[in-house]
């Protein structure tokens, strides 16, 4: 299901776990970006780098079925060193498989329950997606100065 097949209410619930988890991601010292595209054409719902170059990705599930909806998400894996499911408080956490880390989130913050076991990206595709996150954040940041283009 695409993000312009899902509910508005999920969609909204959607951006409010994502302002949640982009805070407490901040917090931890990573700089954060919503919907950024992969290299394989998906797009990561949260993706954070810190300084050392690590990079995170959250995939937001505002409910259980949103989350027996996705398979997609093992794609995820080569492009992070720590994947994470977000979830809002009540979800069946039970769902989510062990090796994925683990946040509850609502529009203020998250906690993180347990850290996912995601082997670290190679060198080549960690620099690439580097580089990458830096053009698409200042592109982003460009936009906001300059609206017209």
């Amino acid at each position: 299901m695409t993000d312009h097949q899902r509910p508005l209410a999920d969609r909204i619930d959607a951006v409010r776990l994502a302002r949640g988890v982009c805070r407490t991601l901040v917090q931890h010292g990573y700089g954060v970006l919503t919907e950024f595209p992969l290299r394989s054409g998906r797009r990561a719902d949260v993706i954070a780098i810190n300084h050392r170059g690590n990079t995170v990705i959250v995939e937001i599930k505002t409910s259980a079925d949103d989350f027996r909806a996705d398979r997609k998400w093992p794609e995820y894996l080569a492009f992070c060193d720590g994947f994470f499911f977000a979830v809002p408080a009540g979800f069946p956490c039970e769902l989510v498989p062990p090796e994925c880390g683990l946040m509850v989130a609502d529009e203020y913050g998250a906690v993180i329950l347990r850290p996912g076991s995601t082997p670290p990206m190679n060198g080549s595709r960690r620099r690439a997606q580097t580089v990458r996150l830096a053009v698409v954040a200042s592109l982003r940041l460009h936009r906001l100065l300059d609206p017209a283009r």
